[in-house]
This record gives structure tokens, C-alpha cells and sequence, in this order.
């Protein structure tokens, strides 16, 4: 007896290499499928500008990254002894105004140089529902703890999400025209809405992304939230708040994702650095022993074989750190 709602996702005609560059840019989820391409070594961006969750931050993100737009002091506030952005998560937050500059406008640099040269956009919207400040009407992408009654809470509209969307994506296609836009709805709750309240916006959300699927730049969608809610379907792949995916959860998403933009030999490839960088967390009983040396000696062999099959890839500090071991255990 068959106890699971399984379904095919067609395999992406094209496929993500380790010469091709990936930036995810929205949810907390986007951060974790991006940290797997981080621990396989692929050349990857996340979330330039930190986490975003609504569509209309997640657009202003990328608008900015294409326009290199710097920002200045007039577009911080500060509150609590803290510099800060409405357009940024806390990890931009410094004590100065200096510092919260820097630490922006670096990362933009830095994000509109790789943009350039990215093949595919990935971009995950986790809910529909915006906080707007109430001094300026501006959208923010972080509250940063400022009291509620400094905002509105509105539901975007399916319209407004299509009509602010279609013209980012005609603008990425004029100025990058290689480029590869995915669409995925996180399937993190945002259970502050309510139970009724969720489903609302997520099928706001869903609506929107079927109407940008018809952009004449092809964009596609990966069925992210419909393997959790649709195929695993079960609280044992929650995590501890009932409300993220849990990390069994994660692994088989990210499972399926490989199955669908990558080749066998790029799979391969991602799981053997993957066993590298675990057997770097191994815990080294006796460092002096000979099973020590061995032990480093094997990974040392496979980091050199990786390194001829694919010197793009960067394993300088596992090669390093292995050199030690045998250096300790000689």
C-alpha cells in the first residue's frame, strides 16, 4: 500500500554546472538550498541583501543590484544604538552609520559584479503579506523591532505582484538575456497569520508566479513547497517550531532540486566534496596515530583526483588542513 503522495518533476533541460553561477535571492529557504551549493564548492550567492520574504522586497533587491544605486546616509535610520536599512536584514547593522554604509554598499558591489555573470536566478517568495512604514509608505524588507505602531500590514495583490514583476523580468532579460529565473514558493508557515491567514497568501503567491511563467523570458518554477506539503506531507519533516522544514526534510528537497538541474557526473562531483568536508568535522581520537595519517592520506588522494577532474574548484583549505594531520601524525 502506497501511504505517500509522490509526483515526477521534469528534469530542467538546462543543467546548473560548476561553471555556472547560481544566486538565490528571497525566504529562508533560498538560504537553505544555497548553503548546499556553498558546502559543494559551486560558485554561488545568497540573499546579497539578506533574507527578503515578500515579493515587492525581493524585486527591490534586484532592482537595486542591477541599477549599483550606492546608498547613502539618508537611507539609514537608527534605533536602539543601531545604524540600519529598511532594506536590509540586522546583519548589516553596525553601531556607525559608517560602518552600516560600508558593509551595504560593499555587498552590493559585490552582488551586481556576480549578477553579471550569473546563469541562473533562483527566487523563492515566502509570503504576500508586507509591512509598510507608515511615515514614508515605504515597504520594508526587515521591521528591526521598531514597535508595531510604526507600520501597516497589507496583502499584495496577484495584479500588483504580476505587473511589478513582468517589468523586472523584461528588464533582466534586455540586460542579461543568458540568464535562467526560477520561481519556488517557500513552504516555510508563516503561521503569525493564521492558519486561514497563510493559505491566503501563499495562493496569492501561487497565482502570481502562474501568470509570470507566461513572460516571453521563459521563466520556470521548482516545486519546492509542493514536495513538503504534497509529497512528505507529515509534521515528522518539521523541525523543532513546527513551521520550517527539518533538516531530513531539507536533504530530500535538495535530493529532488539535484535530480532536476544537474547532471550525473555534477551530482558525483557535489557528494564526494560533501564527504570531504564532513570527514573534516570527523573527530581525530589520537592525532599522532598511524590510522590518523591513513586517514588523511585517503582524503588527501581524493582531494587530489577532484582537483584534476575539476581545478576550478577551490579546495585549498581541506587539502591544508589534511597536510596537517600527517604533518601531526609523522
Amino acid at each position: 500500500m502506497e501511504l505517500r503522495t509522490t509526483f515526477n518533476i521534469d528534469p530542467s533541460e538546462q543543467k546548473i554546472s560548476y561553471n555556472d553561477p547560481v544566486m538565490f535571492i528571497g525566504s529562508c529557504f533560498a538560504t537553505y538550498i544555497g548553503r548546499k551549493f556553498e558546502s559543494g564548492h559551486m560558485p554561488v550567492m545568497i540573499n546579497p541583501s539578506g533574507t527578503v520574504f515578500n515579493p515587492a522586497s525581493v524585486l527591490k533587491t534586484i532592482s537595486r543590484i542591477i541599477s549599483g544605486e550606492s546608498y547613502e546616509l539618508k537611507d539609514l535610520n537608527n534605533f536602539n544604538g543601531l545604524w540600519f536599512s529598511f532594506d536590509h536584514y540586522t546583519d548589516f547593522s553596525s553601531e556607525t552609520a559608517e560602518g552600516t554604509l560600508s558593509a551595504i554598499n560593499l555587498k552590493l558591489n559585490e552582488s551586481r559584479s556576480f549578477l553579471s555573470g550569473t546563469r541562473f536566478l533562483f527566487i523563492t517568495f515566502g509570503t504576500a503579506r508586507v509591512f509598510r512604514l507608515k511615515e514614508s509608505g515605504l515597504i520594508v524588507s526587515n521591521c528591526h523591532k521598531l514597535p508595531a505602531i510604526n507600520f501597516t500590514r497589507e496583502l499584495m495583490s496577484v495584479n500588483n505582484i504580476v505587473i511589478s514583476w513582468n517589468a523586472l523580468l523584461d528588464n533582466l532579460k534586455s540586460l542579461y538575456p543568458g540568464l535562467k529565473v526560477i520561481f519556488t514558493i517557500s513552504p516555510v508557515r508563516h503561521w503569525k497569520d493564521g492558519a486561514h491567514g497563510n493559505q491566503v497568501s501563499k495562493s496569492v503567491l501561487f497565482l502570481a508566479v502562474e501568470e509570470l511563467l507566461k513572460h516571453p523570458s521563459k521563466p520556470s518554477y521548482f516545486p519546492a513547497y509542493e514536495l513538503i506539503m504534497d509529497d512528505l506531507r507529515d509534521y515528522r519533516y518539521y523541525d523543532e517550531d513546527m513551521l520550517h522544514p527539518s533538516p531530513k526534510a531539507i536533504d530530500y528537497i535538495w535530493e529532488e532540486f539535484s535530480k532536476c538541474y544537474f547532471e550525473k557526473t555534477t551530482t558525483e562531483l557535489v557528494q564526494e566534496i560533501d564527504r570531504i568536508s564532513k570527514a573534516m568535522s570527523h573527530r581525530i581520537q589520537n592525532p599522532y596515530s598511524g590510522e590518523t595519517r591513513k586517514f588523511a592520506e585517503n582524503i588527501l588522494a581524493k582531494i587530489d583526483l577532484i582537483s584534476k577532474k575539476a581545478p576550478e574548484i577551490n579546495l585549498q583549505n581541506e587539502k591544508k588542513y589534511f597536510l596537517e594531520l600527517i604533518h601531526r601524525a609523522s
